[in-house]
């Protein structure tokens, strides 16, 4: 099985990153695009991080309908800090027959080679990046297989939508209206 790896906090799960993965699956290049909620990324602030168990509950509810799109709570249940190749690891060990890829945003290219064990990462999986506000897609500092796609821009953020929730604001039309009762709308 071809399993896309789409690695976030989703804090909130937001119509964004559904689009950006459908995009993903119909380059027919993956089996399964399967959701990995992190626990903490070590390169943000954890100050509004919402509950892990409640991220993980509105990613699965998010993606009930959609029969391309699984959810993996993994990382919530290895050690912290959490790492990437101990998430690939984990999958590995457990899924020896799957070919991984990681799905990310062109942001995090810049930022590739502060992660944990790099080299090991590329040896074991290949990269599939799309482009985000304010990060143009460039060539990588490390080596490893990279794809870039031409998927759908969007500038939707997480950090909005809170900020919407926060001043008691709708974020509908933003995230799927699955997830609405997880906050109070107005």
């Amino acid at each position: 099985m071809r399993t896309g790896l789409f690695f976030g906090s989703f804090n909130p799960i937001h119509n964004g990153h559904l689009i950006i993965a459908q995009h993903m699956m119909n380059s027919g290049l993956f089996d399964e695009i399967r959701f990995v909620v992190s626990p903490q990324n070590p390169f943000k602030p954890a100050s509004d991080l919402m509950a892990e168990n409640v991220r993980f509950e509105m990613v699965k509810t998010a993606i009930a309908d959609n029969p391309g799109f699984t959810v993996s709570d993994a990382e919530l249940h290895l050690p912290k800090p959490s790492f990437t190749i101990h998430t690939l690891n984990h999958f590995k060990n457990n899924e020896p027959e799957n070919v991984f890829s990681i799905l990310m945003g062109s942001d995090q290219m810049e930022r590739l080679h502060d992660w944990k064990d790099i080299e090991g990462i590329c040896g074991i999986c290949d990269f599939h990046v799309y482009q985000r506000r304010g990060h143009a897609i460039s060539e990588p500092g490390v080596k490893g297989r990279f794809t870039f796609h031409d998927a759908p821009y969007l500038d939707i953020s997480a950090t909005y939508i809170r900020q919407l929730l926060k001043e008691k604001k709708s974020a509908r039309y933003l995230i799927p209206d699955s997830i609405l009762s997880y906050f109070s709308e107005p």
